[in-house]
């Protein structure tokens, strides 16, 4: 590469034969020089230096550019949301590179002695099991990737309610979302999602059931039922730390006497019976092929007129979060999404009458609005309380999900159940109108 030659002029031709010439980004290059964009510009990418371009040879495609971001040699300056529906709506499945620009690139990158050198994954990529998927043992350590990495870091951005899932908000006419003008609070939004499913699986209609709460969390569920509704609740997670902080969280509120945090997997659950389960973001680890594994056992842990509410998020189609990807690889290992069709058919295979299903996508895309702009707005304490890696990925993730909830890649759904006897009878009332 010639010495009066910029890095932006070499890698011009590449980013304007993938994003076109309608791309708002702004690419700058770690020698000043930049590719600008014909219009406004919205936000800018930084290639700090050439290890990005390490990270992207040897591992082309995503997982190279998930390492450079995670790294910090590729960032993101502005509004991280219209940065990524610019990027997403400018690229084109059908873009032709071409050989002559690729080979380029390629070229100046060896010029460069990006190629030199393999750059190290950063710390903070998962390495999952070798063997067969969603094994206990395996999914053990995907869980504890995901969720031990620091309560306090997820206090940051979740909130008080320390409830990782979708919230719904609903405000004082009880007709949907807040909008923009954030007059429902997250924590508000968090205990009307409890409240919802508590009333679904009937606890307003007998106090003192009991209840199981399938991947508990740090106990928000468990502790909105039994405080309100007065259920005996049982809730099991295979997070160490999710455990520990819920326990003390249950004991701090004085509702240990009705709430019990188990470290358990839930097929460990044997030989107990429960009026209603409740399962909120955890399906998306079971996987497909535990599906029916999953919702047999629960079947049996409820008698006739028992209720299962299981809130996952979907995907027409349903997806597999490959290690080649970057959630796959630092988000959720073994990570599925099951589309919401399948989760009813498994439903009802286990003998459950599906009831209702409900969509809260747009709910979603609120919610993780909300988490983005709490750990934006406390950064570094954030990257302190974990790692700026941890941070980044963590920003990018919701960012990126929040636009798939939007734009309708991602779904989210509420499937009720409930295990009729040998006449039908269900127990079930005859309309939402019990559930508000």
């Amino acid at each position: 590469m010639g010495d009066e030659t910029t890095i932006a002029a070499v890698f011009e031709p590449l980013v304007r034969a993938a994003l076109g010439s309608a791309s708002s980004v702004r690419f700058e290059f770690w020698d000043g020089s930049a590719i600008e964009p014909d219009g406004a510009c919205t936000g800018t990418m930084r290639v700090r230096s050439k290890d990005a371009l390490s990270h992207m040879v040897w591992a082309p495609g995503e997982l190279g550019l998930a390492r450079a971001f995670v790294s910090g040699t590729v960032d993101l300056d502005g509004d991280i949301f219209t940065i990524l529906r610019s990027l997403q709506s400018t690229a084109s499945d059908d873009a032709r590179l071409g050989l002559g620009a690729a080979w380029k690139a390629i070229e100046a990158a060896r010029e460069l002695g990006a190629l030199t050198h393999r750059q190290p994954p950063p710390p903070e990529e998962a390495r999952p099991r070798r063997g067969r998927l969603h094994t206990r043992g395996r999914d053990a350590a995907a869980i504890s990737h995901h969720y031990d990495v620091g309560n306090d870091f997820y206090r940051l951005v979740l909130g008080p309610s320390m409830t990782y899932s979708c919230a719904r908000f609903v405000g004082p006419d009880d007709d949907g979302h807040d909008g923009a003008d954030g007059t429902v609070t997250l924590a508000d939004a968090q205990a009307a999602k409890h409240d919802l499913i508590c009333r679904k699986l009937g606890l307003a209609e007998r106090p003192g059931m009991r209840l199981l709460d399938v991947g508990c969390g740090w106990g928000s569920m468990a502790m909105h039922a039994a405080a309100v509704y007065d259920a005996r609740v049982v809730g099991v997670t295979i997070s160490g730390a999710q455990a520990e902080l819920a326990r003390r969280r249950i004991d701090e509120a004085g509702l240990s006497a009705k709430v019990e945090i188990r470290l358990s997997d839930y097929r460990e659950l044997g030989g107990e019976e429960f009026d209603a389960v409740s399962s909120i973001g955890m399906f998306e680890h079971v996987g497909n092929k535990r599906a029916a594994e999953y919702f047999d056992t629960l079947r049996a842990l409820l008698p006739p007129g028992g209720r299962l509410l299981n809130h996952a998020i979907s995907s027409p189609g349903g997806s597999t979060m490959t290690g080649r990807s970057f959630i796959g690889r630092y988000v959720f290992p073994d990570g599925e999404l099951i589309d919401v069709g399948e989760v009813v058919l498994a439903m009802q295979r286990a003998g459950f009458e599906v009831r209702d299903v409900e969509a809260l996508r747009e709910h979603y895309a609120l919610t993780l609005r909300r988490w983005v702009a709490n750990l934006e707005g406390d950064w570094d304490r954030a990257v302190a309380l974990s790692s700026a890696g941890r941070a980044r990925i963590w920003r990018l993730y919701m960012a990126a999900s929040a636009l798939g909830f939007e734009d309708g890649g991602l779904g989210i759904h509420q499937v009720l159940g409930v295990v009729p006897d040998a006449q039908g009878w269900v127990g079930m009332p005859g309309t939402r109108r019990a559930w508000g």
